[in-house]
């Protein structure tokens, strides 16, 4: 159940399609049991539908089909496939965080600001790269599914601020050179990480997605930390031994 598919669409676009559904009955799963299995079911095979083919091409029979639930099961969980589909989302996106988040407290305590800045960016792609489908699925798909996707994304850009405006105040505090920002400085980094992640996403190349790694912290760093935008953040090599980065950061 974890073979090649699996691995090429990602976790979070597992699908059970010509599996046997869930156990049911007196020698089967408790009923909350069943209920988040139903649920976790679902999640992955909206995903794994939206991703393929599309948000307004989906129905909510071909999710009910990927997850190997009824529709009763279905409807007793959301009211409809944007419902679906946009809690799928809200999970992932939630899974990304964290493994964003994790990266930077994984840093050693004397670990540079710039070093902290570069594992979260990398633990970000690396989880984008690891997902395509998700990632299909969350940058390109969201905006169909109307107003409330359109929110979603915009809650997924003040999270990125968020967590950005933590890490410069704390970066401020052994760099009191680098400069004061307000919140919109913040929310634009966001938005154009975004715009980049979006359109390596379009060309499904999973390298041309982690290959943004030097792009976006020479961006964060110019913005930030007043660095040209040619130069080297500090400690990459501690970061994770990447390579030097080049005077052409240019989008490729």
């Amino acid at each position: 159940m974890g073979g090649p598919a699996v691995r090429q669409e990602g976790v979070l676009a597992r699908t059970h399609e010509g599996e046997p559904g869930l156990p049911r009955g007196r020698s089967g799963l408790p009923l909350n049991a069943v209920r988040g299995a139903q649920r976790e079911r679902l999640l992955g095979a909206a995903i794994a539908a939206v991703g393929r083919t599309g948000f307004g091409n989906v129905t909510v029979a071909d999710i009910v089909r990927g997850a190997r639930v009824s529709r009763a099961a279905f409807y007793a969980h959301f009211t409809d496939k944007e419902d679906c589909f946009l809690a799928a989302t809200r999970a992932g996106g939630m899974l990304m965080t964290d493994r964003v988040v994790a990266a930077s407290r994984r840093q050693p305590p004397d670990a540079s600001a710039e070093a902290t800045l570069q594992a979260s960016i990398a633990a970000y792609l690396g989880f984008l790269a690891e997902e395509p489908t998700f990632a299909r699925a969350f940058y390109i798909e969201m905006p169909a599914a109307g107003p409330r996707g359109v929110r979603q994304l915009e809650a997924g850009l003040h999270a990125f601020a968020r967590l950005n405006r933590a890490w410069h105040r704390r970066a401020r505090r052994d760099h009191p050179d680098w400069p004061a920002v307000p919140y919109q400085a913040y929310y634009a980094l966001g938005g154009a990480t975004t715009e980049l992640v979006r359109a390596e996403v379009r060309t499904g190349t999973t390298d041309a997605i982690t290959g943004l790694e030097d792009t976006l912290v020479a961006l964060h760093l110019a913005v930030l930390a007043a660095r040209p935008w040619n130069g080297q953040p500090a400690d990459a090599n501690q970061a994770g031994g990447h390579r030097p980065m080049n005077a052409d950061l240019g989008h490729t």
